[in-house]
């Protein structure tokens, strides 16, 4: 397999595929194209007909879009039970991965994706406070619908904490204020030594967006 990636300490989008291979260990290349620069699109293209990361190569078959490659491994990797076997809490996993795929648009715009300490005054919580709002009662409704099973959202680590991992990384990086639940999730989510290892490479890639 190969993933083909964007910048780590930008790209949201490619985390999510990505910690799913990691952290189950399922063998993959990873093929690293720094965004925003001369042929970035043009190097992208090459592996994707969207033009976009992420994009996951498995021999003959080619799947683009995030929430589409976590299904394509469900399905490749039954036994590591990315979606929750019980189907009301499959159905609401889908639910809010599908969610955090479409919408969100303000957190996105007021936190964005950077894994560096946010310059002073960048960050506008107050205009994505009912995203955030949002986001921490999905984690709560999906906690409780968990019970003692596990330390993610719905007990063991799957689908839906690939979807919501960066917003974990953006609320770590701004500081939002979380309740105790979503402090709990949070912390297991930022623990996962495949997390710790993108945010290292994602803080050690020299290139800068300036924009």
């Amino acid at each position: 397999m190969r993933l083909v990636i964007g910048n780590k300490r930008y790209s949201s989008w490619s985390l999510r595929p990505w910690l799913a291979l990691a952290h189950h260990q399922i063998p993959f290349e990873e093929i690293l194209i720094p965004l925003y620069r001369d042929g970035s699109k043009e190097a992208i293209l090459h592996h994707s007909p969207s033009g976009k990361v992420p994009t996951l190569i498995d021999g003959g078959t080619t799947v683009w879009d995030s929430l589409a490659i976590l299904e394509y491994l469900a399905e490749r990797f039954p036994d590591l039970a990315l979606w929750p076997r019980d189907p009301a809490r499959r159905a609401l996993a889908r639910s809010v991965s599908a969610e955090m795929h479409s919408g969100f648009m303000a957190l996105r715009n007021a936190l964005p994706m950077d894994l560096a300490p946010p310059e002073p005054g960048r960050a506008d919580v107050a205009a994505a406070e009912a995203d955030i709002a949002r986001v921490t009662a999905i984690w709560r409704q999906c906690r409780e619908a968990a019970g003692t099973e596990g330390p993610f959202l719905f007990g063991a680590f799957g689908a839906a904490d690939c979807m919501y991992a960066p917003v974990v990384l953006r609320f770590d990086r701004y500081r939002v204020p979380l309740d105790p639940v979503c402090r709990a999730y949070a912390d297991a989510v930022l623990a996962l030594p495949a997390m710790r290892r993108w945010v290292e490479a994602g803080l050690a890639e020299p290139w800068v967006l300036t924009f």
